[in-house]
């Protein structure tokens, strides 16, 4: 196989061109493709009392607002007129109901503002998130903008969704325009010549086109996030710049011990090349670890990652070999002068060689000491409170942010922040559980098929509106706040379920669905954790033959995160840096934000883990001797696996060029959680720990030793293995 590539090298060459600049042209349209939101859990009761609103009262709860600023006042006959027609046009769209306004609804006060110059017009979009999204755009462009007297603006649940996905698609072009550059300068810097540094670039281009069309390809058969389309950019890119220093750098030291262009990358492949494939293999276990949360934004972040993780490793390991094959020796062409390029040390005499022998002389202490300040900077993590992005996560200059907060400051409260109540198999009682939900502290009114509700007791007689309730069989309840403050609207809904319900219950609207979302993603993390760490451990049983390393790297890619997740705490909820950062405060994280994170950055830690193991692993196999084989394989893989840390840090730095709050997140947490576990964790904890282990690193029963015989993966390169002195210097057998 090998002999028919190298023949036909710029024959496939040119197939993977062609096919990277098909897919490419594919993901033209990915951003019509893909939808804002995937906050909800579709298995949950708010999910199913808006669906059994759609399906059995042709209802929706609120979703899309107009704002409505009127010349004089609501009040004026002209404006009036205008705005009652405005509102009828919006109750003849067949995908619009429950269509309400201070003009056709018996000018309620709270769709009035306080100044009485702006009125409010309230309707619902039926259909699920994805069907939203598609309609609530051309609604938006008929029904905003001038109105002869009118000036009208969009906002809505259903907007902020679309306004995100436009914001999404404008930060994944800014990000990437960010990232080629800066990658480009840095690549500079780690090989000193243009040959070299344009290599990895080459590689992340060919990856970034053919992930973005296998995610065109995904959404014809599933919905897809907007949001997972600017992690598999970035991500795409980050990995695959990774993979290519990796393979570049081992094939340049093949050169220098005077091999062959054609042997050189036979012996690559049969060592950093096997390397990529068990590093993409980790990135995928723990990204895949996402699909098991029920919420499209986290799973649509699992699909993502893992056609990131298949394609990163695929063009690295077939178009970047070839590729070597063409230049051979010219690998080094185009050199821009010694000062970019730091000379490589002599064996032993390396950075990463000595700080190895410095903490191997005192690994407790060493060892002790960075682990407690990895855990202090963590504990902010502690006080975390979770909650879902509102309008605030868009930048100010977006329409419904706008919209939402002149709402806020001259609105006392409005319908778009309702809860509705279904009663799926019994009406009888109702009166009786209006009245009741009419007193829970903050609520304004209950509107029933039997009229309005307020304070507990009986407030106005059922008219033509109140019909769509039901009555009979089925019926629900629209449960009107007084406020339109998000964590007072968050504790009404927890209020309004906890009041005693005459038959079955089922509570739906933003608040509810945010509840429900947060208990969906705490209640399945442990089942996505246990599946993580279980094939994390078989993967890595099977690269190292050990039960005792795989735990280790488990143990301090973990202790690596708690700096991110302490720093996410203490600059995003708790507010330092806003101002920096350019973001609002909103004094809470999303649930979605530390998942997805961990999916991402544990994986790349166990990505990083497997490159220094496999070094490790060699020289142990080489010379038997466990300290000499950290030290000797932390100086090998040392320089390029912090270059590799150093430049996927800078290509997620590009997520800082986002406007939505949550994603510049990941542009502190991902860098952050890359450059701990590239400095404290390889550079202090690891040794420390294998030092302290010793032989014991490389321990494993007898039967799993058979196992690992038979099934395992070995590391193979310019230099074979010497076993019979590894053998008499593993631990005995317990």
């Amino acid at each position: 196989m090998f002999e028919l590539t190298r023949r036909r090298s710029r024959q496939v060459l040119a197939v993977f061109a062609v096919f990277a600049l098909a897919m490419g042209m594919l993901s033209s349209t990915l951003f019509d493709r893909v939808q804002g939101g995937g906050y909800s859990d579709p298995n949950a009761g708010s999910a199913r009392a808006t669906e059994i609103l759609r399906e059995e009262f042709g209802q929706a709860a609120p979703n899309f607002v107009l704002l409505v600023q009127t010349r004089k006042s609501v009040d004026d006959p002209e404006s009036a007129t205008a705005a009652a027609e405005l509102a009828q046009r919006l109750m003849d769209e067949s995908d619009v109901s429950s269509v309400a306004s201070y003009w056709t609804d018996g000018k309620p006060p709270a769709l009035a503002s306080t100044d009485g110059a702006k009125g409010l017009i309230v309707a619902s979009i039926l259909g699920d998130e994805a069907d939203v999204d598609r309609k609530v755009g051309g609604l938006a462009d008929k029904y905003g903008g001038r109105h002869g007297v009118l000036d009208v603006r969009v906002g809505g649940y259903a907007m902020l969704l679309h306004e995100t996905v436009q914001q999404s698609e404008q930060d994944a072009v800014l990000g990437e325009s960010i990232a080629f550059p800066v990658t480009l300068l840095a690549l500079l810097f780690v090989f000193g010549g243009l040959v070299a540094a344009s290599l990895p670039l080459v590689v992340a281009l060919v990856t970034v086109m053919i992930t973005m069309g296998a995610l065109w390809l995904i959404t014809l058969c599933t919905d897809l996030a907007a949001t997972a389309t600017n992690v598999a950019t970035l991500l795409g890119f980050g990995l695959a710049i990774d993979y290519s220093l990796l393979i570049i750098n081992r094939f340049r030291d093949e050169l220098a011990i005077g091999a062959q262009p054609a042997a050189a990358v036979r012996a690559t492949m049969r060592s950093a090349g096997r390397t990529v494939a068990f590093s993409a293999v980790t990135v995928g276990v723990a990204l895949s670890g996402l699909l098991f949360f029920p919420l499209l934004a986290v799973r649509s972040m699992g699909y993502a990652g893992l056609a990131v993780a298949v394609i990163a490793a695929t063009v690295s390991l077939t178009v970047l070999p070839m590729i070597l094959l063409l230049i051979g020796t010219r690998i080094d062409s185009g050199q821009l002068g010694w000062f970019l390029r730091a000379p490589r040390p002599a064996p032993g005499e390396g950075f990463w060689h000595r700080l190895a022998t410095f903490v191997m002389r005192r690994p407790v202490p060493i060892g002790l000491v960075v682990a407690a300040l990895l855990l202090l900077l963590g504990t902010p993590f502690l006080g975390v409170k979770l909650g879902f992005p509102d309008e605030r996560a868009l930048p100010e200059s977006m329409n419904n942010r706008q919209v939402t907060e002149i709402i806020q400051r001259d609105f006392t409260a409005t319908d778009a922040n309702s809860l509705v109540a279904v009663l799926p198999d019994s009406a009888e009682g109702l009166d009786a559980y209006a009245r009741k939900l009419s007193e829970v502290e903050n609520v304004q009114r209950v509107d029933t098929a039997t009229g309005s509700y307020s304070h507990g007791g009986f407030l106005a007689q059922p008219t033509e509106q109140h019909k769509r309730f039901g009555a009979t069989d089925a019926a629900y309840l629209a449960v009107l706040p007084d406020t339109t403050d998000p964590d007072t609207l968050d504790r009404v809904a927890g209020d309004v379920r906890a009041v005693p319900a005459p038959s079955r219950v089922l509570v739906g609207g933003i608040a509810a669905a945010n509840a429900d979302a947060i208990d969906s993603v705490i209640s399945t993390l442990p089942t996505a954790l246990g599946f993580v760490v279980i094939v994390m451990l078989i993967v890595l049983f099977l690269l190292t033959g050990s039960v005792v390393l795989p735990l280790v790297a488990i143990v301090l890619s973990v202790l690596s995160l708690t700096a991110t997740f302490g720093a996410l705490v203490w600059i995003f909820q708790d507010g330092h840096l806003s101002g920096l950062l350019g973001f609002t405060v909103t004094g809470d994280l999303p649930p979605t934000v530390p998942v997805m994170l961990f999916g991402v950055a544990f994986g790349l830690a166990m990505d990083y883990q497997v490159f220094l193991l496999s070094r490790i692993l060699e020289e142990y196999e080489r010379t038997g001797k466990n300290e000499s084989a950290v030290a000797f394989g932390l100086e090998r893989i040392g320089r390029i696996v912090t270059a590799a840390a150093v430049l996927i840090s800078l290509v997620f730095l590009g997520f800082l060029a986002s406007d939505i709050t949550f994603m510049k997140a990941f542009g502190i947490g991902l860098p952050l959680a890359v450059l701990v576990d590239a400095t404290l964790v390889r550079g202090f904890l690891l040794p420390a720990v294998m030092k302290v282990l010793g032989d014991w690193n490389w321990w494993a029963p007898g039967p799993l030793e058979k196992l690992h015989a038979r099934f395992g993966f070995d590391e193979g390169g310019s230099t074979p293995p010497v076993r019979s002195q590894v053998e008499h210097r593993r631990p005995a057998r317990v």
